[in-house]
């Protein structure tokens, strides 16, 4: 194919499993595990790969992002709500507006994660009704 001519973009998994395998392999095992846990939480939601990081969005509204660092994975966002309602589950883990950080040393929190996932998917049908 010529530079000119149309290529269909990467699809966002494929972005996803890019940036997943990119990762030094501490970080990929935990990434997948979140990325699993999202997909099996919410079904409907489709992969989306937005500010160099892989997510999720449902009914095309952006659901959940995560992405690797150092120390952690954060998952965002984990709005003001989640975080009132989930504040004992979420109590020990490192927090900043709209992030949670899962440390690498630690099992990732599956049910953790499932039911913020949850809450974001319960926040999204809220958002979709208005």
């Amino acid at each position: 194919m010529t530079p000119s001519s149309k290529q269909k973009p990467d699809s966002a998994a494929a972005q996803a499993r890019r940036y997943v395998s990119s990762q030094p392999a501490k970080h990929r095992a935990a990434l997948r595990t979140v990325r699993a846990v999202i997909r099996a939480t919410a079904p409907k939601a489709v992969e989306h790969f937005s500010y160099g990081i892989p997510g999720f969005r449902l009914d095309g509204r952006p659901l959940v992002w995560y992405a690797a660092f150092k120390q952690h994975i954060s998952l965002y966002p984990v709005t003001a709500p989640i975080r009132r309602t989930l504040a004992d589950d979420i109590e020990g883990y490192e927090t900043s507006t709209g992030t949670l950080r899962l440390p690498l040393d630690e099992p990732m929190p599956v049910s953790l994660i499932k039911k913020i996932v949850r809450a974001r998917v319960r926040e999204a049908a809220k958002t979709a009704r208005k």
